[in-house]
């Protein structure tokens, strides 16, 4: 089973008003001192495990990597290959903004191994960008991109839709832009309000309106067709990619393998003596540092996770996937597969299709799959 590394960096130059990530403003910092911190849990976590896997991703992740130094960046990627087997094709991403987009350090995150970029665009026009509280504008997003796709063979591109007042004209002509770029791989995700941010308090006052469900259902529906002609199709329900280009990270994750999670708030799945357990770090930076240096580790939570709710939690995530499941492989790891009368109803009803062993959740299946998952396993 594949194995990957999850690394989380807390830390941007500005909180957006939509973002519920576990991120921190920061205007000083001990840089070398933070990267202590993710190494000593780093060799926790290695400690922890009967065996250490081969390492096939690792993943920078925020908060804002690409505001980390290059040579940080380096010391984490030397300390994973010191305590694992790192795979000869390894995928190493680094989540980095156009706003802190740097030729030189682009190059020393290259140096140091980093091998895919995911750019946070976001949106390609600049009041929306002002709205969504971007640091940087379209020309910044453009020359970040241009940048990126001049140092790293691998790049991928993340806007939002469905934004305050955004018509599908608008939406069409922004993908097909983004399109035009030529990334391998496109990260589109639907804006949602989150709780307790202000773009919350602002849509509870009726200060900020988005598209109701349907009209959010007419956008998901254009990304569709706009990616598949493009080459693009949907592997995940908000990730586009050419054939060979998915993100072999989030793959992981979708297809319920192991990961480790370092840093403040990172989380994890992993196999320790034979139990799936999931570990979940300390949120606050500070605290998570405190606790690291006392006890070699920042983790809050490392709870065993049921064989129900893990086999849960694989239908879930696997169904995300265009390829969904197969069950045989499913039953064979759970010892339980979803009753056959409930994925006949839920065929009907044109949630989800089975062909032999693989059952698939439809494009409308995934966009409600929380619902297909309750039905299919209660």
């Amino acid at each position: 089973m594949a194995f990957g590394v999850y690394v989380h960096w807390p830390f941007c130059a500005a909180k957006c008003p939509y973002c519920d990530f576990n991120s921190h403003v920061r205007t000083a910092m001990d840089e070398d001192g933070w990267v202590d911190g993710i190494l000593a849990e780093l060799d926790w976590v290695a400690k922890t495990q009967n065996e250490r896997p081969v390492v096939e991703t690792i993943f920078f992740g925020g908060g804002t990597p690409s505001l980390m130094a290059g040579k940080s960046a380096g010391r984490i990627l030397s300390k994973i290959a010191s305590l694992w087997p790192m795979a000869n094709d390894a995928e190493i991403t680094l989540e980095a903004n156009p706003a802190s987009a740097d030729a030189a350090r682009f190059a020393d995150y290259r140096a140091a191994g980093v091998n895919r970029v995911s750019l946070g665009v976001q949106a390609l026009n600049d009041a929306d960008l002002k709205k969504l509280g971007r640091l940087h504008d379209v020309a910044e997003a453009k020359a970040a991109l241009k940048m990126a796709m001049g140092v790293f063979g691998r790049v991928s591109l993340d806007l939002i839709y469905a934004r305050p007042d955004q018509s599908d004209a608008q939406w069409r002509q922004e993908l097909r832009e983004a399109i035009g770029f030529g990334t391998e791989h496109l990260s589109l995700y639907q804006l949602t309000i989150e709780p307790e941010t202000p773009y919350a308090l602002l849509h509870r006052n009726g200060q900020l309106t988005i598209p109701d469900d349907d009209m959010a259902a007419g956008l998901y529906e254009t990304t569709q067709e706009l990616t598949d002609a493009a080459g693009l199709p949907a592997y995940e329900i908000s990730n586009h990619a050419r054939r060979g280009a998915e993100s072999r990270h989030n793959l992981i994750y979708w297809r319920y393998g192991d990961y480790a999670g370092v840093g403040p708030g990172a989380h994890g799945r992993l196999a320790l003596d034979g139990q799936r357990t999931a570990t979940a770090a300390i949120k606050l930076p500070e605290r998570w540092r405190d606790t690291v240096s006392k006890s070699g580790h920042g983790f809050a939570e490392r709870t065993l996770v049921s064989n129900d709710e893990a086999a849960r939690e694989h239908l879930l995530m696997n169904l995300r996937l265009a390829e969904g499941i197969d069950l045989g492989a499913y039953e064979k790891r759970w010892g339980a597969r979803p009753d056959a009368s409930k994925i006949t109803a839920m065929a009907e009803q044109g949630f989800v299709t089975l062909d032999g062993e693989r059952l698939t959740a439809t494009p409308g299946g995934r966009l409600l799959l929380n619902r297909v998952i309750e039905k299919l396993l209660n």
